[in-house]
């Protein structure tokens, strides 16, 4: 199979790619695989690394605030359309797969001009822009959540899952004692992303000042831009910091509770580990979109939701002791969460492709 995969931005993005590349690789050994990505962002560092051959564009996404960068960046989408149309001519893929970001949108153009079958994934409950309008023209459009499925043409749909929960169950599991968790006691992470969210941080300052001689241990993940300040605090001996946990999925396998955003990436590796959680979405993110994806767990009584504008110490607090005192909450939610896990979801994409190229 030859591919092209597209995505790029953030890691919710290009992780997914990645992991689609990865089970393409897997299944079919001879497959070649080009992935399209921006000049300037984490995916020019990120896919070569992970072993594949990458082509840049330039192009930004458009704001509101930057008219004169906007009419540029019209120029820049013919521009890039043009150099994709000249890749795909020469690479002559069987595929083009779009996993979200504004990269996305010259190369799924090109593909469907050449008449080339093309695929998108979307990984949140609110479509990104970029997909909305490709979901018009592509011929098959993957989603992490049922939710999704109402804004695009549901005859073109199906509900695969997001491919980071295949990962998360194939990577092998990070013991908690590692990080200086007791083995004997209830373990809870705490994470807020790579770089760490300065609201929450300050939040979660007087959260972790608060704890003394709980029942449980705590890994809180300050995320590399809040170490420092972190370090110079000091917490009870049952509170753990770092700046960073590399395989984060590897750890989870061995923990309690996370409390953590609501990115879709994060919620896929929950669901697939059944993971009992709290999380607390960003409010800072385009359509709210980690709201509506947190709410998803919620209404399916698989997680708790603890919205940022109601974040009190006492709130948390009585969250956690919800989770961890009620054995049969505890074992319930895990049960929910293995109810509406995708465990095999880059399987499902793979299939999907597939059989868009068997219709050539």
């Amino acid at each position: 199979m030859r591919v092209i995969i597209t995505a790029g931005g953030t890691g919710g993005h290009i992780v997914p790619a990645l992991a689609i590349a990865d089970k393409i690789m897997q299944l079919e050994p001879n497959s070649e695989i080009l992935y399209i990505g921006t000049h300037n962002r984490m995916e020019k560092d990120l896919v070569p690394e992970a072993g594949y051959r990458y082509e840049p564009i330039e192009i930004y996404g458009f704001n509101k605030k930057m008219i004169m960068r906007n009419i540029q960046n019209i120029g820049l989408i013919i521009k890039a359309k043009k150099r994709c149309l000249e890749l795909m001519k020469e690479f002559k893929p069987d595929v083009v797969v779009g996993v979200g970001g504004y990269v996305t949108f010259p190369v799924i153009r090109a593909g469907k001009k050449l008449g080339i079958k093309t695929f998108i994934h979307e990984q949140n409950s609110i479509p990104g822009k970029s997909n909305l309008v490709l979901g018009r023209s592509v011929d098959k459009i993957g989603v992490s959540f049922a939710d999704s499925i109402k804004y695009f043409d549901e005859k073109k749909c199906e509900l695969t899952g997001n491919p980071c929960s295949e990962k998360a169950l194939d990577i092998k599991a990070t013991p908690k004692t590692k990080y200086g968790l007791d083995r004997k006691k209830k373990s809870i992470l705490i994470v807020q992303g790579s770089l760490g969210s300065s609201v929450m941080n300050n939040k979660m300052k007087e959260f972790l000042q608060s704890v003394k001689n709980e029942s449980y241990d705590i890994l809180y993940v300050t995320g590399k831009d809040y170490y420092e300040e972190f370090s110079k605090n000091k917490f009870s001996e049952n509170v753990h910091i770092v700046s960073y946990v590399e395989n984060m999925a590897s750890l989870m396998k061995d923990i309690d509770l996370i409390i953590s955003r609501a990115g879709a990436g994060t919620i896929s590796e929950i669901t697939a580990l059944a993971l009992p959680n709290i999380l607390i979405p960003s409010p800072y993110v385009a359509n709210n979109h980690q709201y509506y994806n947190a709410l998803s767990i919620k209404e399916a009584e698989a997680g708790e939701i603890l919205e940022e504008k109601d974040f009190t110490v006492d709130n948390l607090k009585s969250k956690i002791d919800k989770i961890l005192n009620d054995s049969n909450y505890y074992t319930q939610m895990k049960e929910k969460l293995k109810k509406i896990a995708i465990k095999n979801s880059s399987t499902i994409i793979y299939n999907i492709l597939k059989e868009l190229t068997e219709q050539k």
